[in-house]
């Protein structure tokens, strides 16, 4: 299974890129905010990309969607989690970044889930439904990508290094993040509740 690529770009589509890798050829289809990133990019870039491998019975065809972040594949899984969001229909709902998306959901935002492509009133709610208190990790992704170093494994380095290596936030922002969400709740024992804590203070300060 495909999980990572890295090649040289060699075409590019509407929907799609074809990257050259080992002497073989792979067409990736990317959701409309990622290609937004590759707009600059021109045929012969060395290029990389988080893989999502997508085949089932229904689908034989095996089909490779590419994120720029591994956090972006990982939502993008969660995503197609909820029931009616097939992994096409998913393709072409990520039409704005992960990041935005996330919010949305973690504020009950049905209006602006419904501004997805082929998203409706109803699905926007099952999304909600499905996927709120989970999100507070994707709403943190950086715009920015810059990956920077990562640390030991305790509580705080556990989110500290997610902040840094995956959601693309600086070394001395995730620090005091992290410090911060640490003094206004004593009581955190878990990664998944310094998320939510690190997501409430830097949502409320936004």
């Amino acid at each position: 299974m495909i999980g990572y690529l890295e090649g040289k770009l060699l075409k590019k589509g509407d929907d799609r890129i074809l990257v050259l890798a080992n002497q073989i050829g792979y067409e990736i289809l990317l959701p409309a905010y990622v290609m937004d990133t590759f707009r600059a990019k021109s045929v012969g870039d060395h290029v990389s990309l988080y893989i999502y491998y997508h085949q089932t019975e229904r689908q034989p065809k095996p089909v490779l969607i590419g994120f720029n972040l591994e956090v972006e594949k990982e939502f993008f899984q969660y995503f197609i989690s909820v029931e009616a969001v097939g992994v096409l229909k998913a393709i072409r709902a990520l039409t704005i970044p992960v990041r935005e998306i996330a919010r949305a959901i973690e504020a009950k935002d049905v209006s602006k889930l419904k501004r997805l492509k082929s998203i409706g009133d109803r699905t926007a709610r099952k999304i909600i439904a499905t996927l709120e208190g989970k999100m507070d990790k994707f709403a943190l992704i950086q715009p920015s990508q810059k990956v920077e170093t990562p640390g030991t494994e305790d509580l705080s380095q556990q989110v500290f290094d997610v902040l840094v290596q995956q959601l693309g936030y600086k070394t001395t922002a995730a620090k005091q993040m992290v410090i911060d969400a640490m003094k206004r709740n004593k009581a955190i024992s878990t990664p998944e509740e310094l998320f939510e804590e690190v997501y409430r203070g830097e949502n409320a300060g936004s």
